[in-house]
């Protein structure tokens, strides 16, 4: 992780060059007296944290909404009254934006934020919550007190991960305060029950339908076309998933959907539906599920960019995955694997390989070093009992994650020195 701290000084202006910052991922500008950022900030590529808190910003520029691996953004205590669309940022979980001037949340900035966790919109002027909120149905926090809310839409009832609910400090009249003090589960409680009293209602229709999420056709009426469109995502984490539907695959490949999340499901095999949305995916997250093996239609998908495959119980992968030409960042972490599968050192593009936590026993080099952009390797938590010094001629790594296998050398004294140093001690004991 590479982390700029430019908090707690009195900086007024940002200069249009830290767009060059390309690797930095976690920029910190809390603290300043910054009225605006330069839209070059959209070139930070890398970017995942991003805190502009307690400055005096009007406006987030549009090139945020650029940030694609942007997943934590902290723009409370500033004078923002709007915000932009984020439709670049599918990774975004949350969105810090309290203590503001917002006076609306409309659909066009919802439709973007559809993989939100966290939305603190607290201390702002909303007088007005629309009912498309409840497109962001991951939502785990939501923070509306002190603002200027007469009313919630019952819909929000409809929001089954939903466990922190602020709602304080708002002139609500139709709620009881009672009710409010509660906390979050009776009020939940309370929005379905007034819901069920709206049968007209699109959400009432799916609360009571009774078949929930994993029934296919309901799955796809839960997602809504346009938003695909808008910010080319299939979202489907954490729903508890043994299976997706074909029409939903095909619904992603007619909107261009690029980005497709199946993580934390309990899927033991790939969707074979996927193989549809294949040609125009670019990051595919599979992580967190029950898989032992992957098709090989998964060759089809050669704009690849990013796949996160981790915490899944693989032992391989298929050698008709070498045709992913355009692959830059592969997790592998916590599977089984006891070597590094042959076809990783195929993707001559890969950059970044995360590997901990398998049971990888040995590293062939000669394979390795097929892998010429390689610059983030990380090996930790496996059983490697030697590591071959020749990996010292791998000077393309910048971060090299040795540490938590059972060689003796290099010793930990060493591995703590960085990577740099850890390559020039391996290329030191290569024979002469």
């Amino acid at each position: 992780v590479e982390m700029m701290d430019l908090s707690h000084n009195k900086l007024t202006l940002l200069p249009a060059m830290i767009g060059f910052l390309s690797r930095v991922t976690n920029l910190n500008l809390s603290y300043n007296k910054l009225s605006e950022l330069p839209p070059e900030i959209g070139s930070m590529n890398a970017l995942q944290i991003l805190d502009v808190s307690s400055n005096c910003i009007q406006n987030l520029p549009e090139a945020v909404g650029s940030l694609c691996h942007l997943e934590q953004l902290f723009a409370q205590q500033n004078d923002l009254t709007t915000l932009p669309p984020f439709s670049g940022c599918a990774r975004l979980k949350e969105l810090h934006v309290g203590n503001n001037a917002i006076e609306e949340f409309p659909i066009e900035v919802i439709e973007t934020l559809l993989g939100l966790r966290t939305l603190d919109l607290k201390c702002n002027k909303l007088s007005h919550l629309s009912p498309d909120i409840t497109m962001i149905q991951g939502l785990e926090r939501l923070d509306l007190s002190n603002n200027n809310l007469a009313s919630l839409p019952y819909e929000l009832g409809t929001l089954v991960h939903l466990k922190g609910l602020g709602v304080e400090g708002n002139p609500l009249r139709a709620i009881r305060r009672d009710i409010v003090k509660r906390g979050t589960v009776h009020l939940l409680k309370w929005l379905q029950d007034r819901l069920s009293e709206s049968p007209e209602s699109a959400a009432h229709k799916r609360l009571s339908g009774g078949a929930g999420l994993n029934d296919g056709s309901d799955l796809a009426e839960s997602i809504e076309k346009f938003a695909l469109k808008t910010t080319h995502a299939l979202e489907l984490s954490k729903r508890s998933l043994h299976d997706v539907p074909e029409e939903i695959f095909r619904m992603a490949a007619e909107c261009d959907a690029s980005t497709i999340d199946l993580s934390k499901n309990v899927l033991e095999c790939v969707p074979k539906g996927l193989e549809i949305a294949c040609p125009v995916t670019t990051e595919l997250n599979l992580g967190f599920n029950k898989l032992s093996s992957l098709p090989g239609f998964l060759c089809l998908a050669t704009r690849l960019t990013f796949l996160d495959l981790r915490n899944n119980q693989l032992s391989d992968l298929p050698m008709e995955m070498s045709a992913l030409s355009s692959i830059r960042e592969v997790s592998l972490s916590f599977n089984r694997f006891s070597r590094i599968p042959e076809v990783v050192t195929s993707w001559e593009t890969l950059e970044i390989l995360f590997a901990s936590d398998n049971k990888i026993e040995q590293l062939d080099v000669a394979e390795l070093q097929k892998l010429k952009r390689i610059a983030v390797l990380d090996l930790r938590n496996n059983s490697i009992l030697q590591v071959p010094p020749e990996l010292g001629n791998m000077r393309q790594l910048r971060n090299l994650q040795l540490e938590g296998n059972p060689f003796r050398n290099p010793r930990p004294a060493i591995l703590s020195k960085g990577t740099p140093a850890l390559l020039e001690f391996l290329r030191d004991r290569i024979p002469r």
